[in-house]
């Protein structure tokens, strides 16, 4: 899948997986293929962190 390269729009989906069918950051970065680095670096850019306790970007 290509993510998309905007920030916030990435934010959205990425939260939108992780509420609606992942456990983690990692199942949905295995399942999708896709770099958790690249998608953690691309979010922290825009100010944003993963908190595994709630599962998503705040």
């Amino acid at each position: 899948m290509n993510l998309p390269n905007d920030p916030f729009i990435l934010l959205s989906l990425i939260n939108m997986k992780l509420r609606d069918n992942y456990s983690s950051l990692d199942a949905l970065c295995e399942d999708m293929g896709e770099s958790r680095k690249e998608i953690e670096e691309t979010l922290k850019n825009a100010g944003f962190e993963y908190d595994e306790k709630t599962n998503s970007f705040r």
